[in-house]
């Protein structure tokens, strides 16, 4: 055993790209892939070559680095991992998409997408930052609930999620009292992607201040469907609902991210609205720490959750209307107990 793979710890694992899958259409450096801070340049257009296919990337921790683990599809067991930086993009439809550059010993750069991607749109290079060292890949994928949020069981009364147990029976939207078959979390530091998207009491109809990651996604009914949209029924990513008045990004401190899975992907009620559940299949599985991921396939084998019904709702429309549209639009579950 070489002293590189002493002293690891599980790791996790996610799916990365080859940093030429991702290049460069029109601009400064048209014909290139996706490189380091120093060579790109805002403003130049990317797309996506959806015929590379994305790659299996195990990371673990060894000596206080983070480096390949066992399983992986690129790079050496053992290799050292280095995160170059962390770029943000807009979409031709206008969604906001952060990537992560990584590079290996051997000078081979990958990508790994924080938001889903697709050949069909183009993606202009907005922001150039550095990408997080001492954080765990898993961590910038959380869709999770703050400490504290309290959430509806099927009796009627609620409980903060912290409380929440496996086999607890908690209310959906559509399917009646559903028994929790995994919940994980996590403390970050409330920095960046990683502080919460605080909805204050009232927004959507919420009995109290419900804070959630940036990624999680609302469920938004609305009485006469809007033009544009398939269905009255959105799901919407709570940083697309801030206007730093009634929503905000509470930054600084840490937070502690609870997640909660069912037997399918549900709409559950936090705070008295709805919201969904983490959704179980290969793509954000592999986003967990290995050792909670074998709890996860071994309890949901084929994973194979599908979303939830619904229309989401991207940037652009939401530019297009103002998040303010949206708000107390929520349908509320009464409460009887906290």
């Amino acid at each position: 055993m070489t002293s590189k793979q002493t002293q690891t710890v599980p790791g996790h694992a996610c799916q990365v790209l080859a940093a030429d899958a991702i290049y460069v259409i029109n601009g400064v450096n048209v014909g290139d892939g996706l490189t380091g801070p120093e060579e790109v340049c805002p403003g130049d257009l990317y797309a996506l070559d959806e015929s590379q296919k994305a790659l299996r990337l195990v990371v673990t921790r060894a000596e206080g680095q983070q480096r390949v683990g066992t399983g992986s599809a690129v790079g050496q067991v053992g290799d050292a991992l280095r995160f170059e930086a962390r770029y943000t993009m807009m979409s031709s439809d206008g969604d906001q998409v952060d990537l992560v550059l990584i590079s290996l010993p051997d000078g081979a750069r990958f990508v790994l997408p924080l938001s889903p991607m697709t050949g069909l749109n183009d993606y202009t290079l907005l922001k150039i930052d550095d990408a997080p060292q001492d954080t765990g890949l898993a961590d910038l994928l959380c869709v999770s609930f703050a400490r504290g949020t309290m959430i509806t069981l099927a009796s009627g009364q609620q409980r903060a999620i912290e409380a929440l147990r496996i086999g607890d029976k908690v209310l959906s939207r559509d399917h009646g009292g559903q028994e929790i078959r995994w919940i994980g979390s996590t403390t970050l530091r409330a920095v960046g992607a990683f502080a919460p998207v605080v909805i204050t009491a009232g927004t959507l109809g919420n009995s109290g201040d419900l804070l959630v990651s940036q990624h999680h996604r609302m469920f938004l009914y609305q009485r006469q469907r809007t033009a544009g949209l398939a269905t009255s029924e959105l799901l919407v990513q709570a940083r697309y609902l801030v206007d730093h008045k009634s929503v905000f990004i509470q930054q600084g401190g840490v937070v502690d991210f609870f997640s909660i899975v069912f037997d399918h992907h549900e709409i559950i009620y936090a705070e008295g609205v709805p919201a969904e559940s983490l959704m179980v299949n290969d793509a954000t599985v592999n986003r967990l720490p290995v050792e909670l991921a074998a709890d996860v396939k071994a309890r949901f084998p084929g994973l194979s959750q599908n979303q939830h019904f619904g229309t989401e709702a991207g940037r652009q429309f939401l530019d297009s209307i103002g998040p303010e549209a949206l708000f107390r639009t929520a349908r509320t579950v009464p409460t009887r107990q906290r």
